[in-house]
């Protein structure tokens, strides 16, 4: 399979041949109440998720429920899997986001060719906390940048696209704990153009199921091959099952997998993800190995990594990705 026909859907919203999944979304009816339950609200994003036709007032839309939950659980945040349990209207939980904060937008150049101008809202905040991120000042600093309101970000994101950009790319830090607001934000965009859900991946099994059906590409970044290299060296548990859970959750879904190429890290993170690519989600998936790392943040602290990537290392990489078949490798 071709990058294009890997990429179809994604190229064709792109493209305005069809919808965004979020305007299909908000012309879908969907019936619940104000007072519904948590578990009536999930009954009926099933409903819908599962094509069944609607019954009862049909006066919401697909988005109002996935809104709905959202913003329940922010206020008992489960939104990762540190599941803090905090009401994130009065404190932070480990990400340290209250109120979602953009530290930046802009058009990006920089990004994957199909993507390329990339409209980047850049949130501040994370789920991880990786010693050597090269964004570590949004990252690490959820207080800075400045809260945009809904329908200022929205009509941002509907100029950015009258200029030319080819999607709207919500990154950080990461955008999961700005999930609620995000999707607020596309409650009120009115034209369609690709949504891009650029994250780490570290998210619970409920973040992932809200923005499916209103994301119409993962840029996903799989760091790890396993939990242990990350507990160390990004501070997170059980990284590798939650991360390769969730891709699976998405499988057959428009992706991109960056994975960053760590200096001594080829046999037990770069090797074994891209082998866990190949095998489970199918060796025409779309995969940039990348080979820009640099000892930034607080990568002196640790030995192995305090150096640049050699070039030897990068190769490496490339040749067992061609070893495992990989057909679209960026």
């Amino acid at each position: 399979m071709s990058l294009k026909d890997a990429l179809q859907h994604y190229l064709s919203v792109r493209d305005g041949i069809r919808d965004a999944r979020f305007l299909v979304a908000s012309r879908t009816p969907a019936s619940f109440h104000g007072d519904s339950g948590i578990s009536e609200l999930w009954m009926e994003h099933e409903r819908i998720e599962a094509g069944m036709e609607c019954s009862g007032a049909c006066d919401r839309s697909f988005l109002d429920p996935k809104i709905e939950i959202a913003e329940r659980i922010l206020g008992e945040c489960s939104l990762c899997p540190w599941r803090c349990g905090v009401n994130r209207q009065m404190e932070s939980g480990r990400c340290g986001v209250m109120g979602p904060r953009v530290a930046s937008e802009f058009l990006h150049y920089g990004e994957e060719a199909p993507l390329v101008p990339s409209h980047t809202v850049f949130f501040s905040g994370c789920t991880m906390r990786c010693v050597f991120c090269q964004n570590w000042d949004i990252s690490q600093n959820p207080s800075t940048g400045r809260h945009i309101e809904v329908d200022e970000l929205a009509a941002i994101i509907e100029e950015r696209r009258r200029m030319g950009a080819a999607n709207v790319n919500f990154v950080g830090g990461d955008p999961t704990p700005a999930l609620p607001y995000i999707l607020r934000v596309l409650s009120v965009v009115s034209i369609s153009l690709p949504v891009v859900w650029n994250s780490n991946m570290y998210m619970s099994t409920e973040s992932v199921r809200l923005i499916m059906g209103a994301a119409d590409l993962y840029l996903t970044d799989f760091k790890f091959g396993n939990s242990e290299c990350a507990e160390r060296l990004a501070g997170v548990h059980d990284y590798f099952e939650v991360v390769s859970r969730n891709h699976l959750m998405i499988a057959g879904e428009d992706m991109i997998i960056r994975h960053l190429v760590l200096p001594g890290h080829l046999e037990c993170c770069t090797m074994p993800i891209i082998s866990w690519v190949a095998e489970n989600l199918g060796t025409d998936t779309v995969m940039n190995i990348m080979g820009q790392y640099r000892p930034l943040y607080r990568a002196s602290a640790y030995p192995e990594i305090n150096r640049p990537l050699y070039l030897e290392e990068l190769e490496e990489a490339r040749r067992w990705a061609l070893r495992e078949g990989l057909e679209n490798i960026i």
